[in-house]
């Protein structure tokens, strides 16, 4: 869903299930939740409903890695439904901003704004699990008041759409028709028809596919990272 605002979050049952991981290092030992401990392997997850909060700690994690190491990938798993149009732009934006690669993998679902970031991922470096399911729609939202704000709200949503539609041909290579006639209703694909379609780069079952893809061995060739005007 692309939506203008967004009011879910992780509840706090959800957050005391995150399990934590246990190190030992010369100093005794050090607990990490496994999102931290990830991110110590340069993988970020992107789960559930994506808000300004969201993007806001998936950014702050890119520039971090990008301080860490400028020259290695960081891995963006992605199982979202989507959520708020600019939240998703400024992960967007960053992820290109920042000089490492970013490779995207879909694990569940990658819908609306998920979808979005990722087509957003380093050109070649773009993965799905067999299972994934992708979905792209056009924008959606509502607001009140004046005719005149109501006027001025409806032309930013015809231009955001514009402006998603020459994204998603960009990224894609189809034609800006075939995108808009896609966004203009919910469109579902599986993984190998977002491979099909030009959305992902390729379609993986295992981590040594993987590595495979990433060593140019993988059905589709691995190429430059493709930044942006």
């Amino acid at each position: 869903m692309w939506n203008k605002e967004v009011s879910q979050g992780v509840s706090p049952t959800v957050a005391q299930l995150v399990p934590m991981v246990v190190e030992q290092t010369g100093r005794g030992e050090r607990a990490y939740d496994i999102y931290s401990r990830l991110l110590k392997e340069r993988i970020i997850f992107l789960t559930g409903p994506i808000d300004d909060h969201v993007s806001s700690l998936i950014c702050a994690q890119l520039l971090f890695l990008e301080a860490e190491d400028p020259d290695k990938d960081v891995f963006m798993y992605i199982n979202s439904p989507g959520g708020v149009i600019t939240s998703a732009f400024s992960i967007y934006d960053t992820m290109h901003y920042i000089r490492p690669d970013v490779a995207t993998l879909c694990v569940g679902q990658a819908a609306s704004a998920g979808s979005f970031l990722l087509l957003a991922g380093a050109k070649g470096k773009r993965f799905a699990l067999p299972n994934a399911r992708i979905m792209v729609h056009q924008p959606l939202g509502g607001v009140q008041g004046q005719a005149s704000d109501i006027a001025i709200h409806a032309q930013e949503i015809l231009n955001l759409k514009k402006k998603l539609s020459e994204l998603y041909a960009l990224h894609t290579g189809q034609s800006l028709a075939v995108i808009e006639r896609c966004m203009e209703r919910d469109s579902f694909f599986s993984a190998q028809e977002a491979l099909e379609f030009g959305h992902i780069d390729h379609v993986i079952s295992s981590a040594r596919d993987l590595e495979a893809a990433q060593n140019g061995k993988g059905t589709s060739e691995v190429g430059e990272k493709t930044y942006l005007p």
